[in-house]
């Protein structure tokens, strides 16, 4: 599309017309692999509905959370469900 930029956040303009949303807003995720970059998800009107929360923002992306029992590219990070999940109050010294 000739895009310079990648925009995070956009309402009504020319990138979100490009992805057929011209009413209100659209949810698009992209990966990058080397200089290409491909959309791996979009939704819009009322499927956008339960997009509300981190975790359904991070189980959109094509890495997802990164935990240990998805499939990811060899060199990605993951740990096990929930690792990185402490109380406000519970964080201390990395291990």
């Amino acid at each position: 599309m000739g895009w310079e930029l990648i925009p995070w956040y956009t309402i009504t303009d020319d990138f979100d017309k490009d992805f057929g949303v011209d009413e209100w807003h659209g949810t698009n995720a992209f990966v990058r692999d080397g200089e290409r970059i491909y959309r791996t998800y979009f939704v819009n009107s009322r499927g956008a509905e339960a997009m509300g929360s981190t975790w359904s923002y991070l189980d959109i992306t094509a890495l997802g959370r990164q935990e240990a029992w998805e499939d990811s590219p060899e060199g990605y990070p993951q740990s096990p469900p929930y690792a990185w999940w402490n109380y406000h109050d519970a964080y201390g010294k990395t291990p």
